[in-house]
């Protein structure tokens, strides 16, 4: 699947930049101290997620702040060294 792929993608590049930092805003917000690195990780997602309200709201750049969300999402997930394929089975399960 395509979209699966995409995604995929996405998440090693993070694991990746997590793993051996670069001069990147992925490398950077993940190498700050524990506590600091995860509070601005999720003040990220809060701050992404509050434009999709408004992007849904307003019918206007839904899919780009949607994007954002996700993109996001899967930074928090890399960092906190959860594994994409949980994700995937968490889907799955639903999906029954």
């Amino acid at each position: 699947m395509a979209s699966e792929k995409v995604i995929r993608e996405v998440y090693e590049v993070l694991e990746s930049r997590r793993d051996n930092p670069i001069d990147s805003y992925t490398s950077k917000i993940m190498q700050d101290s524990d506590k600091k690195a995860e509070d601005k990780i999720l003040e990220k997602i809060a701050e992404e997620a509050g434009e999709v309200l408004l992007a849904a709201k307003n019918d206007e750049n839904l899919v780009h702040e949607s994007v954002d969300l996700i993109f996001h999402t899967l930074l928090i997930l890399v960092y906190k060294g959860i594994e994409l394929d949980e994700v995937f089975e968490e889907f799955e399960k639903r999906r029954k």
